[in-house]
C-alpha cells in the first residue's frame, strides 16, 4: 500500500494549490497531521484515514481538524460516510488557507489519472441561501445542480448555512448522493464550528468533490477475516455485527440507534428543562421518563422509525445502518435531547420542527440546543424579557401541568424565534455564548451565565457538553464536546478520572486518526495498531505517535474552571443520586460530605483533582 500521505494545498484567496507528500511513519492520518499544518499554516483540514476505501466498516469517516472559532483551541470533528468519495480524489487531506475575497463554491474533481480540477467560483450567498429548501439545504441543492453534470460519479457535498456567517459554531452538512439525487440523510461535523471556520476565515461556503480515481485500498477479506478470527475468533463481518447492535437494533430494549437505547435506558438519569431535572426526587424523574419518554417520546420513535424501519447508512457500507429517520427526520440522541427534553420538548412533531430549523440554519445542533435551554430556563424565570431576545413568546418550563403535544410545539416555536433572533444578530453569538453572557449580564446586573451549562476554555472558548449526566462530560481536557473523556455513569474519584479521560482521549485518537467510525470502536481500537502494523510494520510507532499527538494537544490545554453554578450543581446532584443508588464508599463519601459543606469549593476541589490526573497522565515525557 502507498506509505505516503498525500496533501491537497489551496489558498483560497488566490486558488493557488500545490501538492505535497509526508511520509507514513513521521504521520499517520488526519489528526497527526492536521495538528502539524494548522500549527503552521493556520489552515483548516480535511482528510481521511490510511485504510479509507477499505473493506474495514466504519472506516471512510472524513476528519476535520483545525482551530476552533468556538472552543478556541485545536479540535477535531469528524463525518461519516463522507470520506468514501473523497477517496476518490487520490489525497489524503486538502488543507485550506488564505480567504476567498468574496464567498465562493471549492470545486474539487479528478478524472481518472489526471490532475485534480480547482475552481473557487463567487456566489451569491444570501440569495442562495433564502432560496428552495432554505439555509444549507438551498446551499446542497444550489451546488449539486450547477455542479453535478461534471462528475462521471455521484459527487458529494459540504455545505455551510447562515448560522456559519452569524456564530462561531457553525457546522458543516453533507448528505449522501443515491442514484444521481441528494438524499435526506444529513450527516454532520457539526462539533468545533468548522462550518464558521470554512466560511468567515476562509470564504467557503460549500465544497463539492468527487471523481473516478483508483487507488490501492486494502480488500482482501480473506486476509483481514484471518485477523479477526485470530483475535475475537469470529469473521471481521460477524465481529462488526455483534458490536453494533445498539446502532442498528437491540433486542434487549426492543429499539436501536442512540435515540432510542439511549432514552430507553434512561429512567433515573433524565436532563430535561435545562438540567432542572437534576434536583427533582428520583420518583418525579422517573415519572416524567415513563409518562413523557417511555409512553410519548420514545414510543413515537419507536412506532414512526423502528418498526418501519427507517434507517440508512452514512454512505458507505456499514451493518450499524445508525441513520434512524423519520422520513426526511434524522433521528439522534444528542441533537434531539438538547432540542427536546432539555428545551421543554417531548414530542417528535415539535423535535423535528425545531431540529429541522437548526439544521437548515447550519447549527452545532448539540450546542444550539443547550443556549435554547439556557435562555428558556432565563425567560422563564423573568431574569430576561421576550424583547431582549426578539422573541415573542415565553416558555412552558416546568413538569407540573405540562401538556406533552401542546406545550412541547409552544416551546418548539419559541425555540425557533430564538434561531432567527441568533441569524439576524438580536441574540449576538458572533463571539460565542460566553461573552453574549457576559455582556449581557452586566446589562442585567445578575450573572446569567449561572443558569448555562457549558465548559469554558481560555477566555471566550466554549462548549455545550454531551448529554451524560455524569462528572467525565464537564472535565477540563483540551478537546471537549466529543468523546475524548469518561463518560460512565459510576462514580470515579476525580484524580483517577482524569488519568481515565487521558486514556479515552487516546483510544478515541487510535481510531480517529484512522478515520474509523467511533460505533466500530469495540473492535477497531484495538485491531488498528495491528491492522498498521500488519500493513506498514509500524503498529508500535502508530502508538507512539498517537501518546504524542495527545501530549502536543494536551500541552496546548487552556481550560478554565467552571463559571457556572450550575455546573458546581450538576456534580453535586450526580453524588446525591449516587448516594440514593446505594453507593458508600468511602472516597464517595468524602466528595458528597465536601460538597455539603462547602459546593463551590468542593467543585474547585474536583475539578483540579481531574485536571492533575490528566496532566500527569499525557505528558509528553510520562
Amino acid at each position: 500500500m502507498d506509505s505516503n500521505l498525500k496533501v491537497l494545498f489551496v489558498n483560497a484567496s488566490d486558488s493557488f494549490y500545490r501538492t505535497k507528500k509526508y511520509k507514513v511513519g513521521d504521520f499517520f492520518g488526519p489528526v497527526d497531521l492536521g495538528l502539524h499544518l494548522s500549527g503552521k499554516y493556520k489552515s483548516l483540514n480535511i482528510g481521511t484515514g490510511l485504510l479509507a476505501g477499505s473493506i474495514f466498516p466504519g472506516s471512510n469517516r472524513l476528519i476535520f481538524t483545525g482551530f476552533s472559532p468556538c472552543w478556541g483551541g485545536f479540535y477535531v470533528s469528524s463525518m461519516g460516510g463522507a470520506g468514501l468519495i473523497f477517496d476518490d480524489l487520490g489525497i489524503n487531506m486538502l488543507s485550506i488557507v488564505g480567504k476567498a475575497p468574496v464567498p465562493s463554491v471549492l470545486y474539487l474533481n479528478r478524472i481518472h489519472g489526471e490532475e485534480i480540477q480547482v475552481e473557487i467560483a463567487p456566489i451569491e450567498l444570501k440569495n442562495i441561501w433564502e432560496q428552495g429548501r432554505g439555509g444549507i439545504y438551498s446551499m446542497m441543492d444550489y451546488v449539486f445542480s450547477n455542479y453535478r453534470s461534471r462528475y462521471e460519479n455521484d459527487p458529494r457535498i459540504l455545505a455551510t448555512g447562515p448560522a456559519a456567517l452569524s456564530t462561531d459554531f457553525g457546522g458543516i452538512a453533507s448528505v449522501p448522493v443515491k442514484r444521481g439525487a441528494l438524499s435526506y440523510v444529513d450527516t454532520w461535523a457539526g462539533r468545533g464550528g468548522f462550518g464558521s471556520s470554512l466560511l468567515q476565515e476562509h470564504g467557503i461556503a460549500a465544497i463539492i468533490y468527487g471523481g473516478t480515481h483508483i487507488d490501492e485500498d486494502f480488500r482482501d477479506r480473506k486476509v483481514a477475516d484471518e485477523w479477526f478470527e485470530n483475535k475475537y475468533a469470529k469473521k471481521l463481518a460477524a465481529k462488526d455485527l455483534e458490536i453494533t447492535t445498539k446502532y442498528r437494533f437491540d433486542p434487549n430494549f426492543d429499539t436501536g440507534g442512540t435515540f432510542g437505547v439511549n432514552y430507553a435506558t434512561m429512567g433515573n438519569k433524565l436532563l430535561a428543562f435545562n438540567y432542572k431535572s437534576m434536583n427533582w426526587s428520583k420518583e418525579e424523574r422517573l415519572k416524567v421518563h415513563k409518562e413523557f419518554i417511555q409512553d410519548h417520546y420514545l414510543k413515537q420513535f419507536n412506532e414512526e422509525t423502528i418498526k418501519t424501519k427507517q434507517q440508512f447508512t452514512c454512505g458507505e457500507p456499514c451493518s450499524a445502518v445508525c441513520k434512524k429517520m423519520n422520513e426526511e427526520y434524522k433521528k439522534d440522541y444528542e441533537p434531539y435531547q438538547t432540542m427536546g427534553p432539555l428545551s421543554g420538548i417531548f414530542d417528535q412533531r415539535a423535535a423535528e420542527k425545531l431540529n429541522h430549523h437548526a439544521d437548515m440554519y447550519g447549527f452545532d445542533a448539540i450546542s444550539v440546543g443547550g443556549v435554547i435551554s439556557w435562555l428558556m430556563e432565563c425567560l422563564d424565570e423573568g431574569l430576561l424579557d421576550p424583547a431582549d431576545l426578539g422573541v415573542t413568546l415565553k416558555p412552558v418550563f416546568s413538569q407540573k401541568g405540562f401538556d406533552v403535544v401542546k406545550d412541547s410545539m409552544h416551546n418548539a416555536l419559541l425555540g425557533c424565534e430564538i434561531l432567527d433572533s441568533i441569524v439576524l444578530k438580536k441574540i449576538d453569538l458572533s463571539e460565542g455564548a460566553r461573552k453574549y453572557a457576559r455582556r449581557l449580564s452586566r446589562s442585567k446586573g445578575i450573572n446569567l451565565l449561572n443558569r448555562f451549562v457549558y465548559t469554558a476554555y481560555a477566555r471566550k472558548g466554549w462548549m455545550v457538553p454531551n448529554q451524560y449526566w455524569t462528572p467525565g462530560a464537564l472535565s477540563p481536557m483540551s478537546i471537549m464536546g466529543k468523546y475524548y473523556m469518561y463518560y460512565g455513569d459510576e462514580f470515579v474519584a476525580p484524580r483517577e478520572l482524569g488519568r481515565i479521560n487521558a486514556s479515552r482521549m487516546m483510544a478515541e485518537l487510535v481510531i480517529d486518526n484512522m478515520g474509523i467510525c467511533r460505533f466500530h470502536r469495540m473492535w477497531a481500537e484495538e485491531m488498528v495498531p495491528e491492522i498498521i502494523e500488519s500493513l506498514y510494520g509500524l503498529g508500535d510507532k502508530y502508538l507512539e505517535s498517537i501518546k504524542y499527538t495527545a501530549s502536543r494537544i494536551n500541552g496546548r490545554n487552556s481550560s478554565v474552571f467552571w463559571e457556572s453554578e450550575r455546573n458546581f450543581n450538576f456534580i453535586f446532584s450526580f453524588l446525591k443520586r449516587k448516594k440514593e443508588e446505594g453507593l458508600d464508599s468511602p472516597e464517595f463519601i468524602k466528595w458528597l460530605n465536601a460538597f455539603e459543606t462547602n459546593e463551590k469549593e468542593a467543585s474547585l476541589d474536583f475539578w483540579y483533582e481531574i485536571h492533575k490526573g490528566v496532566q500527569e497522565s499525557l505528558s509528553e515525557f510520562n
